[in-house]
């Protein structure tokens, strides 16, 4: 069994995180409603991560494998669209925080999460369609990290509605 870093989100001077992995997918927004609509009712936070992987390493973002240095650019591009979403769906308010890596995916997740400390949660959308639930899903809810993962994570249907999300969360 690995040991895995103490959460400190229920400490003086620490906030219960939601990690959000922001890549373009639309099971993305419905990952960010769900962790919104919960940070906001239990008074934590959302942290944006976006993650560029390099050409040859299995990049799977609906933005296609990001030249070196682009990334970043990109990552800063999809950081306004979800804070605008955040906005469209009421939590303007919400404290946000970004990050950016380059990297594997779910090595610069679980890297990321061991370091910050006030990371609670990890929310992930499930992809709808009939190859199934996306990338990250399979192999960091369901893979063989999945016992052994530092925090819950959440998986939110794709499918779900933002009314239904709000029924749920």
């Amino acid at each position: 069994m690995v040991e895995h870093t103490k959460r400190r989100v229920f400490e003086e001077g620490h906030r219960r995180k939601f990690l959000v992995i922001v890549d373009g997918t639309p099971e993305c927004s419905v990952a960010l409603f769900f962790a919104a609509r919960v940070a906001q009712r239990t008074n934590g936070s959302i942290c944006l991560m976006h993650i560029t992987e390099a050409a040859g390493a299995g990049g799977w973002s609906s933005f296609g494998n990001l030249n070196q240095g682009g990334g970043e650019v990109r990552a800063r591009e999809m950081f306004a669209i979800y804070r605008e979403k955040l906005v469209e769906f009421g939590y303007a308010e919400l404290h946000t925080e970004t990050v950016f890596r380059e990297g594997k995916k779910a090595d610069e997740i679980t890297r990321f999460i061991e370091q910050d400390e006030d990371v609670a949660v990890l929310v992930l959308g499930a992809a709808s369609d009939r190859r199934g639930p996306g990338p990250l899903v399979s192999s960091l809810g369901t893979g063989s990290m999945a016992g052994d993962f530092p925090v819950p994570i959440y998986i939110v249907p794709g499918t779900l509605t933002l009314e239904e999300i709000a029924s749920l969360a």
